[in-house]
């Protein structure tokens, strides 16, 4: 198979998850599908252009599902289209994130804004194998209630492995002062701060524990130094970098991060792989 070559892909549903975010779930014909939790697929159209997105989820029965942002010229065009309508895409390309090397150790989740897309997947192929880990705990953080994702799969979720979520701010505060935790129409508490305020929340032994970060670089700094102080070591630390994407094979040099190409070399590094470095912010 050309890794070069576009072919298609027919949306065969939406579903809205936020302001400006879907989920497409997208199938292939005549062409056996598969990619691991943490690759990505360059997704477009002729003529429009196309945006490097990450799987949302496990590929099953050759479905596969992108979770999109509007944010720009292909993105919008995306937002567009309605079910059966076709798109264009390439991939799977990268590396995902080490679920092998996550077998029988405590995993730690931590997802901010959209971040928690590309850790979906992860999260499916824990509750697939469950007996294979040992502790798992999640926190999920974003700007407001109205912008957290898959919402209707956090019980299912919390039965599972412990649940903590964070809002920088509250949609519709009420007058009076300002509270530390709230709670939805639906029941669930958000405390109302960062994400790293939610570190102290999870019991762990550092040396057991393996910890999956995704968000924007800025949030992975501070959590990743975070889960430093509380003794895991950087190299049980990994995050998944965004970087601008071409071609997916690292022959173009857009993505390159200080002699890493973060198509190929990534999306998902160990944070000792990128800390410090002088074009990042971790």
């Amino acid at each position: 198979m050309n890794r070069l070559k576009p072919v298609k892909a027919r949306i065969q549903a939406l579903k809205k998850q936020a302001h400006e975010v879907k989920t497409y779930t997208l199938t292939t014909e005549n062409l056996p599908f598969s990619a691991l939790p943490g690759q990505f697929n360059m997704v477009g159209f002729p003529g429009v252009g196309e945006a490097p997105i990450s799987f949302s989820a496990l590929v099953r029965e050759n479905c596969f599902e992108h979770t999109i942002r509007s944010a720009g010229r292909v993105t919008a065009y995306l937002d567009g289209l309605k079910e059966g309508d076709e798109l264009f895409i390439r991939g799977p390309y990268g590396k995902g994130w080490p679920l092998r090397q996550a077998e029988g150790k405590t995993v730690l989740l931590i997802a901010g804004g959209l971040g928690i897309a590309p850790l979906r997947p992860v999260i499916q192929g824990i509750l697939e194998k469950r007996g294979l880990f040992d502790k798992v705990y999640l926190i999920y953080g974003a700007k407001n209630e109205k912008h957290m994702l898959f919402t209707d799969e956090f019980q299912t979720w919390e039965e599972e492995f412990p649940l903590f979520l964070a809002l920088d701010e509250i949609s519709n505060p009420d007058s009076g002062s300002p509270r530390m935790k709230v709670r939805d129409k639906r029941g669930w508490e958000y405390h109302i701060g960062l994400v790293t305020d939610m570190l102290d929340k999870v019991k762990i032994y550092p040396q057991r524990t393996i910890a999956f970060v995704c968000g924007p670089e800025i949030m992975m700094r501070f959590v990743c130094r975070g889960l430093l102080l509380m003794g895991i070591e950087s190299s049980s630390l990994y995050v998944s970098l965004e970087r601008r994407m071409k071609c997916g094979i690292a022959h173009c040099g857009h993505c390159q991060h200080y002699g890493l190409f973060v198509c190929k070399d990534g999306p998902v590094f160990s944070y000792k792989q990128v800390r410090g470095l002088p074009d990042g912010l971790l």
